[in-house]
């Protein structure tokens, strides 16, 4: 081969390379979770502690040292909200992070206790037809935990969830969509997927979606459990 010919050679095999590094991988491309005989939702809170353990963040750590062992377990009757509508494009928009949980959730979500905090008076019929949560562990959850509480919320597009407060110490980490977050009186923040978002107990506190549905990973810290999240404001549009 002629040196010309290798510096060609070369040249493209940078250019690849490169072009990888642009492009992270898609979802499609993503290994299938390993297989468990752990009964869903059990399967779900072990992933999730796996999630967050892996992100290696400072503001994880007083929630990983409380949290509940799967082996303690209650049973949970089924229930459904219409925001699971959006699971489906949730689960293609899953980045490699988050996809094994994310796929996990999909198809145990039929199983799960999926709830809403407010009314459609209180929260607006908008709202009330986009947002749902599960619970994994805590007071209701199918693992029984009295100080730490871990779940998911799912907003659909272009829903506002007004600001609100509650007493416990809350973690939030975006598992799929990109959503403005705000704190109190700051600015609206758009934060991404892997994303570690902590609200202080009683801290004001609302999120905003775009054009893409949102999944939250959350967790509630608290020596009491039992308690409600209060409305600040009306739904914004």
């Amino acid at each position: 081969m002629t040196d010309f010919a290798r510096r060609i050679l070369l040249r493209q095999l940078l250019g690849t390379a490169a072009a990888a590094m642009a492009c992270p991988p898609s979802r499609a491309s993503n290994e299938a979770a390993p297989a468990s005989n752990e009964p869903a939702p059990y399967e779900l809170l072990v992933r999730a502690h796996s999630l967050l353990r892996d992100l290696h963040a400072r503001q994880l750590k007083p929630f990983l040292r409380e949290w509940p062992s799967p082996s303690q377990r209650r049973s949970v009757a089924p229930a459904s909200v219409p925001a699971l509508r959006w699971l489906p494009q949730i689960q293609q928009a899953a980045p490699i992070f988050s996809a094994s949980l994310v796929d996990a959730l999909v198809e145990a979500a039929p199983s799960l206790a999926w709830r809403r905090s407010y009314s459609a008076e209180t929260a607006g019929a908008e709202f009330y037809e986009n947002y749902g949560w599960t619970e994994f562990a805590g007071l209701t959850g199918p693992v029984p935990s009295e100080h730490l509480a871990c779940g998911v919320l799912v907003l659909g597009p272009y829903t506002a969830y007004p600001s609100h407060r509650h007493e416990a110490e809350e973690i939030y980490v975006p598992l799929a969509g990109t959503a403005r977050w705000k704190h109190g009186h700051d600015s609206w923040r758009e934060e991404f997927p892997g994303t570690v978002i902590r609200h202080a107990r009683h801290e004001s506190h609302a999120m905003q979606t775009g054009a893409e549905p949102l999944l939250a990973l959350y967790l509630w810290r608290s020596r009491n459990l039992a308690q409600s999240s209060h409305l600040e404001a009306p739904p914004e549009h």
